[in-house]
C-alpha cells in the first residue's frame, strides 16, 4: 500500500540479464505473440462467420466488423486509465487478459451449431442464441485486447534501466516482430481450420475450431505472462492520472479566460495559468503529454490508408492468380505478404539501414522516420492506382447510372448488320459486342436475310417470316448438350442439332469478358512500399511515444497512439458510407494526395518539435512542502481578488476607502 501511495517502483529481488537484455522481456514477447495470434486468427474468419453462419447480409457484416475493430482501438484509453491510476500495468494486463480469454471461449461456444440444431439438419434453430453469444464474446474481446494494448508495450519498456536506451529501442523492434509473426501464422492457419468440417449430428464448416484455437492461444499468453511475474519491474500506480490531467488543463483554461485582460502579463505557456493551484511537476508532465498529442493530430490519415489495403487490395478485379507450375494464389491470400515482409524488413532496417544512415552523418530522428513512413505509404497507393489502371484496361466499359448497355451476340457465320436509332454498325460472326446508350427508349432494327433454294432459284427470305415455327438448337460444344425447356429435346451430340422447327439457333461458347492478363505479382511493389512505410512509421511511433512520455503517463500516451488507429478506421468507415469515386484508381490517387499533404504538415510540425528527456525534467522538481502549498493557495486567492478588482474597479476602490 505504501508503494502505491508513494508511487515507487517494485523490482524483482534478483534481476536476470541475458546479453544485456532483461530476461523478463522474453515472457512479454511470447505473451504478445500468442495474443496477436489469438486476435488476428479470430478476426481472419470473422466476416465469413457473420456472412455464412449468422446469415447476415454483406452490409451488416461489414458494419459490425469495422465497428468491432474501431472499438478495439478505442478501449485502450480505458486500459490506460486503469493501469496508470488504479491497478498498475501488470495487474491490468492479467485481469483484462482473463476477460479476453473468456470472450474468445464465448465466441467458440457460440459457433457450435449443434447446440440449437434440434432437427439435426445442419442449421441452428435458435439464431438469436448464437448472435447473443457472438456479440457478448466480441465485446469482451474488444475490452480485453484494447485494454491491454497500451500496457504491454509500456510494461516492456519499464523493464529497462535508463542507461539501456539502445536495448529498449531494439526491444520495440522485436516486440513489433512478435506482433507480425503471430499475425502471419494465424492468417494462414485459422482459415485452414475453418475450412475443415466438424459437428456431432451434421458436418459443417468448423468455426468452433477456428475460434477455439485462438482461445487456447490466449490462455497460453496469460499463463506465460504470469509465469514471469517474479522477474518483472513493476511501476506502481500513483494516483488518478487522467482525472488529474483533465482537471489541471480545465483549470488552466478557466484561469486564463478569467485573466484575459491586457492588464495581466502573459505567461510563457498557457498551462502556466495552472500554477496557482497545481504542482509544477504535474504541469510540466502535462506539457510533455500535450506536445506529443499535438503531433498525433495528422497521424490517423496514415492508418486510414494502411487499413484500406485490407479492404481494397484483395478486391482488385480478379488479377491473374497463376504463378506457374499449376500453383494458384487466391486474392485474399496476398495479405500474408505484409507480415512476411515485416518479418524480413524489421531486422534489416534496424540492423543495416539505420546504422548505415548514421554512418553517413545524417540525423535520422524518430519524427523524420515517421515522415518518411507516411510518404512511402502514399507511394504505395500511387503504385496501387497504376496497377488498377492496367486492370481497368482489360475490362469492358460499363455504363454509368444514366446509361444502359445492350449486348449484341452474333451466332451466325456471317457479319450481322444492326441499326440503333438510325446508326448502323456490323457485328462480326461469333462476336459479343457491347453498346452503351442513354437511358431512354430507342429503336432497334436487325437486318438479316436467310438464303433458301426453291425450284433451283435462291431468294432472300425475311427472317421473321421464316422463324415462326420454332427453333433448332445446334451444339457447338465438345460434349453432349442437354436442352430442356417447354419440351425436352433430349441429348444433342457435339456438332449436331435437334429436330425442333426450322430456325437454327447455335449454342457455342463465346468469350464475353476476356481473362485478366495483369499478374497478381504486380501487387508486391505496393505491399513492399506500404510495409517499409509501416516499419519506419509504426515501430518508431511506439518507441517515440514511450521515450517522450512522463514516467506516470506512458500508458496514457500509448493509448493516445492507438486512438489514432481508431480514428483512421473511422475515416475508412466514413469514406465507405459516403461512396467512392467512379474509378477505383482515382480513389487511390485521392487518398495518396491527402496523405502527402498531411505528411508535409507533419514534417513542419516535427521541425519545430524539441526532443526532451522526461526523467531529467521530472528530476528538477521535488515534492512541495506544506508551506509551498499554503503559499500557492494564498496566491490563488490573491489572483481571484485581482481578477475581481480588474472587472469592478469602482466598487473595489470604495471598499478600500
Amino acid at each position: 500500500m505504501a508503494d502505491k501511495e508513494q508511487g515507487r517502483t517494485k523490482k524483482s529481488k534478483s534481476k536476470v540479464d541475458c546479453c544485456g537484455y532483461p530476461l523478463s522481456i522474453f515472457f512479454i514477447v511470447v505473451n504478445e505473440f500468442c495474443e496477436r495470434f489469438s486476435y488476428y486468427g479470430m478476426r481472419a474468419v470473422l466476416v465469413l462467420y457473420f456472412r455464412y453462419f449468422l446469415r447476415w447480409d454483406d452490409d451488416l457484416a461489414t458494419t459490425i466488423y469495422h465497428t468491432f475493430v474501431a472499438l478495439c482501438y478505442l478501449t485502450p484509453i480505458l486500459g490506460a486509465i486503469v493501469a496508470d491510476s488504479w491497478l498498475g500495468k501488470f495487474k491490468t494486463i492479467v485481469y483484462l487478459s482473463i476477460v479476453y480469454t473468456i470472450g474468445q471461449v464465448v465466441m467458440a461456444v457460440g459457433a457450435i451449431h449443434d447446440i440449437t440444431d434440434t432437427n439435426q439438419d445442419g442449421t441452428p434453430d435458435n439464431m438469436t442464441f448464437h448472435v447473443s453469444l457472438s456479440m457478448v464474446g466480441l465485446f469482451l474481446i474488444a475490452v480485453g485486447t484494447g485494454g491491454i494494448k497500451p500496457c504491454v508495450a509500456a510494461f516492456g519498456g519499464d523493464q529497462f534501466e535508463d542507461h539501456q536506451e539502445k536495448q529498449r529501442s531494439t526491444f520495440f523492434s522485436i516486440f513489433y516482430l512478435s506482433i507480425n509473426a503471430g499475425s502471419l501464422l494465424s492468417t494462414i492457419i485459422t482459415p485452414i481450420l475453418r475450412a475443415q468440417e466438424c459437428g456431432i449430428n451434421s458436418q459443417q464448416k468448423c468455426y468452433p475450431l477456428a475460434f477455439g484455437v485462438p482461445a487456447a492461444l490466449m490462455a497460453v499468453a496469460l499463463i506465460v505472462f504470469i509465469a514471469g511475474s517474479s522477474m518483472y519491474t513493476k511501476a506502481a500506480p500513483k494516483h488518478n492520472v487522467m482525472l488529474q490531467v483533465c482537471k489541471c488543463i480545465g483549470f488552466a483554461i478557466k484561469n486564463r479566460f478569467k485573466h484575459r485582460s491586457s492588464a495581466y502579463p502573459k505567461r510563457e505557456h498557457w498551462m502556466d495559468w495552472a500554477n496557482e493551484k497545481y504542482d509544477k511537476l504535474l504541469i510540466a508532465q502535462v506539457k510533455m503529454v500535450l506536445k506529443v498529442l499535438f503531433l498525433y493530430i495528422p497521424l490517423p490519415m496514415f492508418w486510414a490508408l494502411f487499413d484500406q489495403q485490407v479492404r481494397t487490395y484483395p478486391l482488385y478485379t480478379t488479377p491473374n492468380t497463376h504463378t506457374g507450375g499449376g500453383f494458384v494464389v487466391q486474392p485474399d491470400q496476398m495479405q500474408t505478404v505484409n507480415p512476411i515482409l515485416i518479418l524480413v524488413m524489421v531486422p534489416i532496417v534496424d540492423s543495416v539501414v539505420y546504422p548505415l544512415i548514421k554512418k553517413c552523418g545524417l540525423n535520422f530522428t524518430p519524427l523524420k522516420r515517421m515522415t518518411v513512413g507516411m510518404f512511402l505509404a502514399g507511394l504505395a497507393f500511387v503504385a496501387a492506382a497504376l496497377v488498377q489502371i492496367q486492370i481497368d484496361d482489360t475490362l469492358p466499359k460499363f455504363p454509368s447510372h444514366s446509361e444502359a448497355q445492350v449486348k449484341f451476340l452474333n451466332m451466325e457465320n456471317n457479319p450481322l448488320s444492326v441499326s440503333v436509332d438510325g446508326t448502323p454498325f456490323d457485328i462480326q460472326r461469333s462476336v459479343c459486342q457491347h453498346r452503351t446508350f442513354l437511358r431512354c427508349c430507342f429503336s432497334l432494327f436487325v437486318q438479316r436475310k436467310l438464303k433458301s433454294e426453291r425450284g433451283g432459284l435462291r431468294e432472300d427470305i425475311d427472317e421473321s417470316a421464316y422463324c415462326l415455327s420454332g427453333c433448332r438448337f445446334v451444339n457447338g460444344f465438345g460434349t453432349v448438350l442437354n436442352v430442356t425447356g417447354a419440351k425436352d429435346l433430349g441429348a444433342i451430340t457435339p456438332k449436331n442439332f435437334s429436330d425442333y422447327g426450322l430456325c437454327w439457333t447455335t449454342i457455342q461458347q463465346v468469350e464475353d469478358i476476356k481473362p485478366n492478363t495483369i499478374h497478381m505479382a504486380w501487387q508486391i511493389p505496393q505491399y513492399f512500399l506500404m510495409t517499409v512505410g509501416e516499419v519506419v512509421f509504426s515501430v518508431t511511433g511506439l518507441e517515440f511515444s514511450y521515450s517522450q512520455a512522463p514516467s506516470n503517463m506512458k500508458s496514457v500516451l500509448q493509448a493516445g497512439w492507438l486512438f489514432t488507429v481508431a480514428v483512421g478506421n473511422i475515416i475508412v468507415l466514413i469514406v465507405a458510407e459516403a461512396g467512392q469515386l467512379p474509378e477505383q484508381w482515382a480513389e487511390y490517387v485521392l487518398f495518396a494526395s491527402l496523405l502527402v499533404c498531411v505528411c508535409i504538415i507533419f514534417s513542419i510540425m516535427a521541425y519545430f518539435y524539441t526532443y526532451i528527456d522526461p526523467a531529467e525534467i521530472e528530476a528538477k522538481f521535488t515534492e512541495q512542502n506544506p508551506e509551498d502549498k499554503e503559499e500557492k493557495k494564498k496566491g490563488l486567492e490573491l489572483g481571484n481578488m485581482s481578477s475581481l478588482a480588474a472587472e469592478k474597479p469602482e466598487q473595489t476602490k470604495q471598499t478600500k476607502i
